[in-house]
């Protein structure tokens, strides 16, 4: 359902600057907050920059503006990066210093296959920035396989040769049953007709309103243990660092 909603969340620009009417809005306005965080400070001119799984890479241009060179990889399109069937990128090891994974570990059936393909193309001490969800809807892309406590996504990412530097909630528990609910509610409105979309666009915009009110009164502990996403950034690990 959310897929069919969201559609327009497809457009990279939308993802990256999403509207008020979207109605993932509040979800794609702290991602993009966060990234661009974690791109200002993690980045430095020349840096080569791995999208593992990139789709239309909505989040480049962060990158990109602090002067790195942004490599997308993924298995369908044209990529500058083609990933096999083992999935396995067309890159040497170690050629990365950056490599970036954006709310594609959820729909990742082999993560320790997955996690060791990001680690091989990273240089010694390289950084790798991931999001993922802690909560959301099933919506497999071409399949949906699992969500994150904090503690268990970090726990998870540490077995598999990272150290987790930080990891920022994006949209805590109280404003994520407005999104859904949200959520829930366009999918009814869009079907109505001529009206439909006209109203859809209210409630959204009455409703997103209100999830960012209740996020800005959530408790930020609270945030932090139930978020929707998490974004975080870790360390490759290595006998060098």
């Amino acid at each position: 359902m959310t897929d069919r909603l969201n559609s327009e969340t497809n457009d990279p620009a939308r993802r990256l600057n999403p509207r008020l009417i979207d109605t993932d809005w509040l979800v794609m306005r702290g991602m993009a907050h966060e990234i661009g965080v974690m791109a200002r400070r993690l980045s430095r001119p020349g840096a080569v920059v791995v999208d593992y799984g990139c789709g239309n890479m909505p989040y480049r241009p962060l990158f990109e503006a602090e002067g790195c060179r942004y490599l997308g990889a993924d298995f369908e399109g044209s990529p500058d990066l083609q990933i096999d069937a083992d999935g396995r990128m067309n890159i040497d090891d170690a050629s990365a210093d950056l490599v970036v994974s954006f709310q594609v570990l959820e729909h990742v059936r082999d993560l320790a296959a997955y996690l060791a393909e990001a680690r091989r193309v990273l240089r010694p001490g390289g950084w790798m920035v991931l999001s993922t969800h802690g909560t959301w809807l099933y919506h497999p892309h071409p399949e949906d396989h699992r969500r994150w406590t904090r503690p268990g996504l970090i726990a998870e990412l540490e077995r598999h040769g990272f150290t987790v530097d930080d990891c920022q909630p994006v949209v805590g528990v109280l404003a994520l049953t407005t999104v859904l609910r949200l959520t829930a509610l366009r999918f009814v409105l869009l079907r109505a007709p001529l009206v439909g979309r006209f109203v859809s666009g209210l409630c959204a915009v009455l409703m997103n309103t209100r999830a960012f009110l209740e996020d800005a009164v959530t408790p930020k502990w609270v945030t932090a243990d139930n978020a929707c996403v998490y974004v975080t950034a870790s360390r490759r690990i290595d006998a060098q660092c």
